[in-house]
């Protein structure tokens, strides 16, 4: 059998070029590759893969180590350049050890790897660049180094077309919402935002409390005992992930216990250095800034893959308030770039993944490590120029407007920023603040996709169930507050002053209450409202209530309790259905005293199912 020659050097150098698809592979590239040709052409098949679907590549390069004299992370650069059409795509590699970390913690090896996701069915080729030289890993790609091995490879593969309803990536297009390729639906994220240090976890090598200084005033309290979530390990099914002979399993399982009760996000920190937790990172070590820990990477890929699978985005915050200025005195400068660099070499494929810029970014009460504005934009035209698949980027504000307004002002119609990941202090407020600032990006010409990702009181977020069971002012002015508002979603923080709190939660099912609320309310807006044609127009209904509309068709209102229903349809006679939604019991649609209404101006709605007007209600207006 003769082979073209990009597959003898492709036979010569790759190792394998495998699926990375949850609980199913297919063959390795080199077999496919060997596989017999037809007796019309006698060419080789090549390897078939879904669209949507990760690859990896995986490469024989230069034998090295984590602690290698000649730094593997900084002084060699893999890049893999995929094209399809006129389609083209650059991504970074990353070095891997012996390929096998997550399973054998090595330190050493010979595989430096890469991670594609194709995006379009169809032939697609790729050709790769190897090569070494001083700090070239965070030089300009211009700027070339000394060819090395397998500089040069080449190879193709083929591409099938996933279902229509497949979801594909998950992208900002210009529009108050997140929306994914393939199946076009928008995102309305609700989620865990706790434990924020949800990657301080025992079952991650090199995973330990690393900080020494006293806890500040106001400060969450870091206990020095890593997360297990053992009360979750019953959540993981055969078949899950799971590595070094069952480790993993409670994470796993927790992210399988999320999904099961229709959460779709979850928000975590990549580094908490000389901050809350202070024990994620992903260097091999506490005090390491050009070091990556290869095994405890691999196995957050492991995490990450699995959350991909079920559905759930990674929000991904690569920094705290705290350590702004903690990697180049909060430049991207040299220890930036390479920490940015091996985060989108690992993860950025990843289809549902948002980058968060820092927590808390800019508290003025931490102003020696603030950074300016002028850093922020740079972190944000740091991922536009450098992330292959253009990943959403967001950045986390502070909790009240004195320390939040003067950071995100100066960014609103800024070029790179996507949204705001909303903290906010004072559960009434944000209804308000919400709409805020979708008005003023909107006028500003870049509209942000703003969620709330942080509650107050700071000390008590979302308590417990035990505590709080029914989580009436959640409901009323986080949850549907947000989402009336025209927000992106919300992701519930815990606090610290309750069990199972930000820092030390070990089980989710501690909000099992406020779960099955947050599924009930994305589950109406997905179901019955066209929401991202709708705007906030509380000038239409009572004082208190808020109203979602598409003046003239479709109309959703929230009402507190006791709050009068009646909704203003504009000049024009029309009818229009009126039903009824319970957001804390959930259930079908509901009529109240009144199916149809009809009329203009000021039209009263009519009293709920059962005339009970001391809870909460929402109501679905549509145009006959």
């Amino acid at each position: 059998m003769r082979l073209h020659l990009y597959i003898l050097k492709t036979l010569f150098y790759l190792v394998s070029i495998s699926c990375q698809w949850p609980r199913w592979s297919v063959l390795s590239f080199l077999l496919l590759t060997a596989a017999c040709s037809s007796p019309a052409d006698n060419e080789p098949a090549l390897a078939s893969y879904t669209q949507w679907q990760p690859i990896t590549l995986s490469f024989a390069g230069p034998a090295t180590g984590e602690q290698a004299e000649t730094n593997p992370f900084l002084n060699y650069r893999l890049t893999a350049h995929f094209t399809h059409g006129d389609t083209a795509y650059t991504v970074p590699g990353f070095y891997a050890a012996d390929g096998q970390a997550d399973e054998t913690s090595a330190d050493t090896g010979s595989v430096w790897q890469v991670r594609f996701v194709p995006d379009a069915p169809g032939d697609w080729t790729y050709r790769v660049e190897f090569q070494q030289g001083d700090s070239l890993a965070i030089r300009p790609e211009t700027q070339a180094g000394e060819s090395v091995a397998f500089d040069g490879s080449e190879g193709a593969f083929q591409v099938v077309a996933a279902d229509s309803t497949a979801r594909g990536r998950l992208r900002y297009v210009g529009e108050r919402y997140f929306r994914f390729t393939g199946n076009d639906q928008y995102l309305l994220k609700g989620g865990a935002g706790s434990p924020e240090n949800l990657l301080g976890y025992a079952d991650f090598d090199g995973t330990f409390f690393g900080g020494e200084e006293e806890q500040r005033s106001g400060e969450a309290a870091a206990d020095d005992q890593m997360h297990r979530y053992q009360d979750h390990e019953r959540d993981w099914h055969s078949g899950d992930p799971s590595w070094q002979n069952g480790k993993g399993k409670g994470l796993i399982g927790g992210l399988n216990y999320l999904a099961s009760e229709g959460m779709n996000s979850i928000y975590f920190l990549t580094m908490n250095i000389e901050g809350d937790g202070k024990d994620v990172w992903p260097y091999t070590g506490y005090d390491e800034r050009y070091r990556f820990d290869c095994s405890k990477l691999a196995q957050w890929e492991r995490v990450f893959a699995h959350a991909d699978s079920l559905g759930i985005v990674l929000h991904m915050v690569l920094q705290e308030t705290e350590n702004e200025r903690l990697l180049d005195s909060g430049n991207v400068g040299p220890q930036r770039r390479l920490y940015y660099r091996e985060l989108i070499a690992r993860f950025a494929h990843h289809r549902a993944l948002i980058w968060d810029m820092g927590e808390e970014n800019g508290y003025a009460k931490f102003s020696p490590n603030a950074q300016t504005t002028a850093q922020r934009e740079a972190m944000f035209a740091y991922f536009e120029e450098h992330d292959p698949y253009d990943n959403p980027v967001v950045v986390h504000t502070h909790a009240w407007e004195g320390a939040r307004d003067p950071v995100i002002e100066p960014l609103v119609g800024t070029p790179h920023l996507n949204g705001l990941a909303l903290q906010e202090g004072t559960p009434a407020k944000v209804h308000s603040v919400t709409k805020q600032w979708i008005a003023a990006s909107a006028e500003a010409g870049r509209p942000w996709v703003v969620s709330l990702d942080e509650v107050g009181p700071h000390y008590t977020g979302a308590m417990p169930d035990e505590v709080d069971p029914d989580h009436d002012t959640l409901r009323h002015e986080v949850l549907w507050g947000s989402l009336m508002a025209g927000g992106g979603g919300v992701e519930w923080y815990f606090g610290y002053r309750n069990a199972n709190d930000d820092l030390g939660l070990e089980t989710w099912r501690t909000r099992a209450n406020l779960w099955v609320q947050t599924r009930y309310a994305v589950e109406f807006f997905r179901e019955q409202l066209p929401f991202w044609e709708m705007e906030s127009a509380d000038e239409l209904v009572a004082d208190s209530a808020y109203c979602l509309a598409k003046p003239g068709e479709v109309y959703a209102i929230y009402l507190p309790p006791n709050t009068e229903p009646v909704l203003d349809v504009g000049a024009t006679e029309a009818s229009y259905t009126v039903h009824w939604f319970d957001p804390k019991q959930g259930g079908e649609l509901q009529t109240g005293e009144q199916a149809q209404v009809s009329g203009s101006g000021r039209v009263p709605l009519g009293s709920p199912p059962g005339g009970d007007v001391s809870r909460d209600w929402a109501v679905l207006v549509r145009k006959e």
